[in-house]
């Protein structure tokens, strides 16, 4: 049984990323400072060392979370993205067997930046595709700005990785100032895929662009553990209350169950085999591709063997064990894998 294996969604901070940002006098936020604590987010001998306990085994990071326009300006972020790219790059140009491309990121609050990053990104820096986060501080993804990126991304034949946000500042209830326990993060966050889900699907998305790549993190959130809430549920959407719009503008294609199901989504779930299971009866079986949160989920070399032990509960045929470790993300990311991830090239 091979153990070829491509984690699609784990994060790194380039330490020249992290110099220049610290060189412009940018104050980094309290979620950028805690990942800056964590060895293996900003040590490259400390995140090979975990990753050779896995042999085969290569990643595509990106930027660890919270969103770049969270914290710098518009004037701000188109450079701060161009840092964070081409920091990136150079990693993968670096050590292309470990890490055959990169997720952009880039300036949403921006919006005469945000196509010219993210055509830099993928057309010179050989990205595998863009970052965005399920709200742009505050703002919808189904703005008229987000529609301009799909529409790109679609020509480019790249996916969107789409990345829960929102910190303490949404709170749980309307009485109070900020989230408590962190809720906003362990329920939050899964809310928020969701929510930005339902606003692509409805919004027509996938009528517009029946090709688009979207790639959800955390197994697609609640997505999956409410199926029968999507169709039948909201099959009468309007009904319920005067305000929602009775006839939105997808899906046209096909029911609203299918068009969830139009998304791809990833094994981060900190090796949680009952949230995979989800993904694998919900997602179809070319949609689930393998991914830790490394180094979010706990001790590095931990979180990704929690994943993999996660994945082999499930008793899932070799073929199907293999799709969701590489096989989908060859598939998906083959135009950016133009280098060897292990002894094989991964682009086939």
């Amino acid at each position: 049984m091979s153990n070829r294996t491509l984690d699609i969604n784990c994060h790194f901070l380039p330490p020249p990323f992290v110099e220049w940002v610290q060189k412009t006098g940018l104050v980094m936020p309290h979620m950028l400072e805690r990942a800056r604590r964590i060895p293996t987010m900003v040590d490259l001998s400390a995140r090979l060392a975990a990753m050779d306990e896995f042999p085969g085994y290569a990643q595509i990071p990106c930027l660890a979370a919270p969103p770049i326009e969270s914290y710098a300006s518009p004037a701000q972020s188109p450079d701060v993205a161009r840092a964070a790219n081409e920091s990136l790059a150079e990693l993968c140009a670096a050590h292309p067997q470990r890490f055959p491309s990169f997720v952009a990121s880039l300036p949403m609050n921006n919006r005469e930046a945000i196509l010219k990053e993210a055509r830099h990104a993928v057309e010179e820096l050989n990205a595998a595709g863009v970052q965005i986060f399920t709200n742009i501080n505050g703002r919808p993804v189904d703005g008229s700005d987000c529609f301009d990126l799909y529409e790109l991304m679609n020509k480019l034949d790249r996916p969107v990785w789409l990345h829960p946000y929102r910190d303490e500042k949404f709170s749980d209830y309307a009485s109070e100032k900020e989230s408590l326990y962190e809720i906003w993060w362990a329920f939050g966050w899964p809310y928020e895929s969701a929510a930005a889900m339902a606003r692509l699907v409805f919004a027509g998305l996938f009528d517009r662009f029946p090709d688009i790549k979207v790639i959800t993190h955390h197994a697609g959130g609640f997505v999956p553990m409410l199926e029968n809430r999507l169709s039948p549920g909201l099959d009468v959407i309007g009904n319920r209350t005067a305000t929602t719009p009775k006839r939105p503008r997808g899906p046209q294609r096909e029911s609203i169950k299918d068009a969830f199901r139009r998304f791809y989504a990833d094994t981060a779930t900190f090796g949680s085999a009952l949230a995979i299971d989800s993904a694998v009866r919900f997602f179809p079986g070319n949609r689930l591709l393998f991914a830790t949160d490394m180094p979010f989920s706990g001790v590095a070399e931990a979180g990704i063997r929690a994943t993999y032990e996660a994945m082999d509960s499930l008793g899932l045929g070799e073929a199907e064990r293999d799709a969701i470790l590489i096989g989908n993300a060859e598939r998906l990311l083959r135009p950016a894998l133009t280098h060897k991830t292990t002894e094989e090239s991964v682009a086939g």
